[in-house]
């Protein structure tokens, strides 16, 4: 992966954070800093993850804490079906950010009130 360049890196990157995204959401309901935890799992030994029951790294398997195959399996294919889908086209859709209008000018005084 440290040899991929250009879009292979981009979907490798797109892989790469929808994978990082389970952890980090569920820190993040339990009132965590979700990035914190991704990086200490990311840089952990193999197998070891977050127990936010517990508030601690541990072995998940050793654990018992393990997610069904199938929620992992999707999202994988999400993540290389998106990845798939910005190479191929080579472009990606978002809405555009609107133009700040300019306000208005203030009103001038009013008409003849006696002032003159």
């Amino acid at each position: 992966m440290k040899d991929a360049h250009g879009d292979e890196k981009t979907g490798i990157q797109i892989v790469r954070r929808a994978l990082e995204e389970p952890v980090r959401q569920i820190a993040e309901n339990a009132g965590l800093e979700g990035s914190v935890i991704v990086e200490k799992v990311i840089n952990s030994e193999a197998g070891v993850g977050y127990d936010v029951t517990n508030d601690k790294y541990v072995n998940m398997i050793e654990a018992g804490i393990v997610d069904p195959t199938k929620v992992t399996r999707s999202a994988l294919q999400n993540a290389a079906s998106i990845a798939s889908m910005l190479l191929t086209t080579e472009s990606i859709v978002a809405d555009l950010p609107e133009k700040e209008k300019p306000m208005m000018p203030g009103g001038g005084m009013g008409g003849d009130m006696g002032m003159y």
